[in-house]
């Protein structure tokens, strides 16, 4: 069977993981989170003390970027990718608010995306990946096979992330997470650095009314077409 390469792009809290981890499920493929890169770095920076009143010490991040180490390692018992960051585990701790609202201080970096870009191209060498991200299909893979670029309401995409976030025990509220969800919109479109743009080739699903089921399915649909087989749901 021919080994493709998926990449999917879209906004903040859009559904970009929970489909392309249905596909990479489906498909065999790797599974890569390529947000969860950024999230590691500025988790990093957090604890580091590199960010003082939400000011970003750039020339420090510069000086120590070379020695952060991120990685995936498979978890058995979970069956999903769990991110490490300088040999430990921090795959929860990286989708708590103060990692989100941090995020977009490291993500425009040229430095940072150029590091994290390479790693994500090593990664997929070869095909069979699943990758999400914001510019996965224009800048990391803009030869990729299938990408989709996907959309909802803002609304939407805060109610879903403020039910993910309440679910894990975290004191939050709506507007909150609406606020920080439009702020990302924001850094995400206009940075300058690899903004995220929808790729021309891109198949764009629109997820606010659709079921993950019936995301899944759309997004199968493209696949099949290009990988050329009939694959079973």
């Amino acid at each position: 069977m021919k080994r493709i390469t998926i990449a999917i792009d879209g906004f903040s809290s859009c559904g970009k993981s929970t489909l392309a981890k249905q596909l990479a499920h489906h498909l065999h493929y790797t599974y890569i989170d390529s947000g969860a890169m950024y999230r590691a770095v500025a988790l990093y920076v957090i604890e580091n003390g590199l960010v003082i009143d939400g000011v970003l010490n750039h020339a420090a991040l510069l000086r120590v970027l070379k020695h952060i180490h991120i990685g995936f390692k498979h978890d058995d018992a979970s069956q999903r990718s769990e991110t490490w960051l300088d040999g430990r585990n921090v795959e929860h701790r990286i989708r708590e608010m103060d990692v989100s609202h941090n995020v977009t201080l490291v993500s425009p970096v040229p430095e940072v995306r150029a590091k994290l870009v390479q790693l994500q191209q090593e990664a997929g060498k070869g095909g069979g990946v699943v990758m999400d991200g914001r510019d996965i299909g224009t800048v990391v893979f803009p030869n990729a096979e299938v990408k989709f670029f996907m959309t909802a309401r803002p609304d939407v995409r805060a109610q879903r992330r403020y039910q993910e976030l309440k679910g894990r025990g975290a004191h939050i509220d709506y507007e909150s997470v609406l606020a920080n969800i439009e702020r990302r919109d924001t850094d995400d479109t206009t940075r300058k650095a690899d903004p995220l743009i929808q790729a021309a080739d891109a198949f764009v699903i629109d997820n606010s009314d659709l079921t993950s089921q019936e995301q899944f399915d759309i997004a199968l649909g493209v696949v099949v077409k290009a990988i050329g087989v009939v694959t079973e749901a």
